[in-house]
């Protein structure tokens, strides 16, 4: 007999981090005066988040022995056959993501202790990251597209919130608002893919759509000659391109590094940024009868991969040079999604949640090691003074870059072997930028970890940016050395390096080639690249061995011997790079001048069009048309007939006698 699953288990899921995040939110702070400390706010969250972690782990256990969950939990509305559900799917895609989430949300709670320690809104910083698993549990947990966007929206929402959470600093105020907008343009795709298939399928469930989607492929959108599936899949895809900060709505996730690093390993590496290639993942059943929408994804996976590794070389702020690797990263696991290789692309969800969670909280540490300055030009030699930051984080670099038997590298060589085996338009442009990805990958991580860990030490200095917009010191003074985290810093960094390193080599047997997703993700016969990787795949020993002899590999290597060599033998090579380049130096720079793009081509269109619809269309046809317009013709009439209505008995004696006069005329013509 098959294992089965409680529903209300399932339920206590979402909802135990909700009810933490509601106590610290409530009575910990000034909304209800303060009524707990900060010991009771951060104990009821990180027991709000480990049972749901608990429960996920020993729902992964029943899912693995074959249980399967799919029911609705409440009824919001119903309008005639349409109902809007709130329901869960758990299926192998769904506790996966379940206990990763999880599990990465716990490890920042209780890093969040050390971190936030001195920070007056902590109580408040604890709500909202428990808010925030809430809202993504309730996001991959759904069964229709109106739970999921309810959490699509809720994981904006609260984004915005940590984005901006330190709200007196204008440069957070910018980051969290360009954050926002920036995820409302890709929403607005989403939406509207949901609205078609919502139009013709009928219903917001997902079994229902799925198995009506052969029925919408046959169909063209009205009015023109496009496939009514492709550009379904298309505008799904650019929501996905905003929340996963694909090209060219990435433009948002750089500046959000203006929030707490704590948030920055939980949304932007883990989670949030994530939730598009999930999203896609449990949509394959459409995606794959659109090679048309497939190959979109294959090539904007591909800029992005490549286009923002290199943006990752110039960057001096620590966190930024995680948060450029986060970009390219999730332009690989696009890349896997449009070589119609979806378990590939889950399983590098999986791999770069744990490493780059790690390499985050380590660049917090780091941060706090350094007195919150975050230029890596002013640290060097700090491995001697925080061991465990540093071992962790060098565990954390060697898989985010694909060293073989890291979990990195069985994700990411599965990508690049993927991206070779497949046909789909774009795939040689798409194998050109996964393979030198590899060599900026390398290049950028190694670049950033010897001039934090190794070298002379440059801290202690005077710097022209020791203080922030604020006028607060940042960085060490002169003759004061680092220190490493307190524990409750360094716990989650050990814990995520277990899984940084062994979590691929153990499961890419089951995820990539065995059960793990049968029934969950579909793949057309057509696509065949699954079916090549299995062929060429004899177990996670054999595959890293054989890695040591191909092109990847030795592109990693050459990427770390450049960093080593520019950085730590002889400096003089990227000073001279950036003197004969200055051109791509400044481009880069510049970040390809997409801001700028933005700012004077999108937001002056948009305001020009704001401006016009209120100058034409509220000005003009609204106050001056119909309101003001009305009242000037009932003003005109009222005069018109004020004239007429004298209080003359002689008047109005003249006006019957004309009427009867002009009746008898009309009869006279007439007859």
């Amino acid at each position: 007999m098959a294992a089965q699953l409680n529903p209300d288990l399932l339920l206590a899921v979402p909802l135990a981090p909700l009810a933490g995040s509601m106590i610290a939110g409530l009575f910990g702070t000034r909304f209800f005066g303060n009524l707990i400390g900060r010991g009771v706010s951060h104990t009821v969250t990180i027991l709000g988040v480990l049972v749901a972690f608990l429960i996920s782990a020993q729902t992964l256990s029943l899912v693995l022995e074959g249980a399967h969950y799919n029911a609705t939990v409440y009824t919001w509305m119903a309008l005639g056959d349409l109902k809007f559900e709130i329901g869960f799917l758990i299926d192998s895609l769904t506790a996966m993501m379940m206990c990763v989430v999880t599990f990465v949300s716990l490890m920042v709670h209780i890093y969040t202790i050390g971190y936030m320690h001195d920070d007056e809104g902590y109580n408040r910083f604890f709500s909202y990251i428990s808010l925030f698993t809430f809202a993504m549990l309730m996001l991959v947990m759904s069964n229709n597209f109106l739970q999921l966007f309810f959490g699509w929206e809720a994981v904006g929402l609260v984004s915005y919130l940590l984005i901006g959470f330190w709200f007196k600093r204008p440069t957070a105020i910018f980051a969290n608002m360009k954050a926002f907008l920036v995820n409302r343009v890709g929403d607005f795709g989403f939406i509207l893919g949901i609205g078609l298939l919502l139009a013709y399928a009928g219903s917001m469930s997902y079994a229902e759509v799925f198995a009506k989607r052969e029925a919408i492929a046959a169909l063209t959108l009205p009015g023109t000659e496009w496939s009514l599936m492709t550009v379904t899949c298309i505008c799904l895809f650019i929501g996905a391109m905003g929340k996963s900060a694909q090209f060219p709505l990435h433009v948002w996730l750089p500046d959000s590094m203006e929030g707490p690093t704590p948030i920055s390993a939980l949304i932007h590496a883990a989670t949030m940024v994530t939730a598009g290639i999930f999203m896609v993942a449990r949509m394959s059943p459409l995606f794959e009868l659109s090679e048309t929408a497939l190959s979109f994804v294959l090539v904007i996976g591909a800029i992005t991969a490549l286009f923002m590794g290199f943006l990752g070389i110039i960057q001096n702020d620590i966190k930024r040079v995680v948060a450029y690797s986060t970009l390219s990263q999730l332009g690989y696991m696009t890349v896997a999604l449009g070589a119609s290789a979806y378990s590939v692309a889950v399983f590098h969800l999986m791999t770069h949640a744990f490493f780059k969670a790690l390499l985050f909280l380590g660049a917090g540490a780091v941060i706090i090691g350094m007195h919150h300055d975050q230029d890596i030009r002013n640290m060097g030699g700090l491995s001697k003074y925080m061991p465990v930051t540093w071992i962790t984080s060098l565990l954390g670099s060697l898989a985010l870059i694909g060293t073989p038997f890291f979990s990195g590298f069985y994700s990411k060589d599965s990508i690049i072997e993927a991206v070779h085996a497949t046909h789909i338009p774009g795939a040689g442009f798409a194998l050109f930028a996964v393979l030198a990805g590899v060599f900026v990958t390398a290049f950028y991580s190694f670049r950033m970890y010897f001039l934090v860990f190794h070298g002379e030490e440059r801290f202690g200095k005077a710097h022209a940016d020791d203080h922030d917009h604020h006028g607060e010191h940042h960085g060490l003074a002169p003759g004061e050395k680092p220190h490493e985290a307190p524990w409750v810093v360094t716990l989650p960094l050990v814990l995520l390096a277990i899984p940084s390193v062994f979590i691929g080599f153990i499961t890419i047997g089951p995820m990539l080639f065995g059960d793990f997703f049968k029934g969950v993700v579909f793949v057309s016969a057509e696509h065949g690249a699954m079916s090549e990787l299995a062929k060429a795949f004899h177990g996670p020993t054999e595959m890293a061995v054989h890695a040591l002899t191909t092109a990847p590999f030795w592109l990693a290597v050459a990427g770390v011997a450049s960093a080593y060599y520019c950085y730590m033998i002889n400096p003089r090579v990227p000073a001279w790079f950036y003197d004969t380049f200055k051109g791509v130096h400044k481009l880069l720079d510049n970040k390809y001048y997409m801001d700028k793009i933005n700012e004077l081509v999108f937001a002056a269109g948009a305001r020009g069009i704001g401006r016009g619809l209120s100058k034409v269309g509220d000005q003009t046809l609204i106050d001056g048309l119909i309101v003001n317009g009305s009242a000037h013709a009932v003003g005109w009439f009222a005069g018109i007939t004020r004239t007429l209505q004298t209080g003359y008995i002689y008047h109005y004696a003249f006006t019957m006698i004309l009427a009867v006069a002009i009746y008898l005329g009309y009869l006279l013509i007439s007859a």
